[in-house]
């Protein structure tokens, strides 16, 4: 009865992180769209390299939500035969796709920055208008917002690619006040510093993508939940009548689900079905009290 009542709250849960992580997904692409189109034209109008480099940035955050999208509804499917432990680490790999491609968009607008300054090309150019200005504050203002909209719904149903498009939200809100530092500087007699601003705007995408990836690779190496997590369990587990002590306790990352293996000790005079009516109440307590537990393996050492 156990097993049952457990499989059907993670099916449960599973089918509400697909529809929240769906619906904040749409949002992010429609505001990301108008966005990156409105950032484009006002750079091409407004003569301005570090907007048109931001508008291309907005326009990433597109083809990474798809990945987030795609990531998601993968994870959300239910174990089967080939993939007994589930499917929820395909979050991960679509957090790592992002990261990759976050860096390679990166590197790409701080290697144009790059060249423009050491060509010198932007003493040429027309100095930037004043619609570029009025885009980068504009855009500070809604990716922020983004950020935190999304960062929310990330921290609701406990999903590391949502939260990995959060926070390439927030690196679109930093690398756009770049712009509009590097635009204001621009427009006051220094236009180099339109293009040294695409360099720093590459260099917060690159950052982006290092954090990403590093989050992603730790949830697919069985990296364990922390210590505060650790002794949370600790706590649950030794409040379970009949045990002794904690002789062991590993947990892993799998995806945005943990696994948690404990070896506990108990009274060694106890019969076996008596020693493994504590095990399944140690089971049962840790999945329910412990959240994001997919599942607790028990084994049962005598005390003495």
């Amino acid at each position: 009865m156990g097993t049952s009542v457990q499989n059907q709250n993670i099916s449960s849960s599973s089918e509400d992180t697909l529809k929240t992580a769906m619906h904040v997904s749409r949002v992010s692409m429609a505001g990301n769209l108008a966005l990156s189109v409105g950032k484009l034209l006002a750079g091409i109008f407004a003569s301005s390299s570090a907007m048109i480099s931001d508008a291309i940035h907005s326009a990433s955050d597109v083809a990474s939500t798809i990945v987030v999208m795609v990531g998601v509804h993968m994870a959300a499917k239910s174990a089967d035969e080939d993939h007994p432990y589930g499917h929820e680490r395909m979050e991960c790999v679509a957090s790592a796709i992002l990261a990759m491609f976050l860096a390679v968009v990166g590197a790409e607008i701080g290697i144009e920055g790059v060249k423009k300054i050491y060509s010198g090309t932007y003493v040429t150019e027309e100095l930037p208008g004043i619609m570029a200005l009025a885009a980068a504050a504009v855009s500070i203002v809604l990716k922020e917002a983004m950020f935190w909209y999304t960062r929310a719904a990330a921290k609701r149903i406990n999903s590391g690619a949502l939260m990995a498009d959060a926070w390439h939200h927030r690196s679109d809100a930093l690398s756009s006040v770049g712009a509009l530092i590097g635009i204001a500087f621009a427009r006051h007699g220094f236009p180099v510093m339109d293009a040294v601003a695409s360099v720093v705007i590459s260099l917060f995408i690159i950052k982006a993508a290092y954090d990403i990836m590093k989050d992603s690779i730790d949830k697919l190496v069985d990296r364990s939940a922390g210590d505060e997590v650790q002794q949370r369990i600790r706590e649950v587990v030794s409040a379970v009548p009949g045990v002794v002590g904690i002789d062991d306790l590993k947990t892993r990352l799998f995806g945005n689900m943990l696994y948690v293996d404990v070896e506990i000790a108990a009274d060694g005079k106890l019969s076996l079905a008596e020693a493994h009516d504590i095990a399944e109440k140690v089971h049962d307590s840790v999945e329910q009290n412990v959240n994001h537990v997919k599942h607790c393996m028990v084994h049962v050492n005598p005390a003495d």
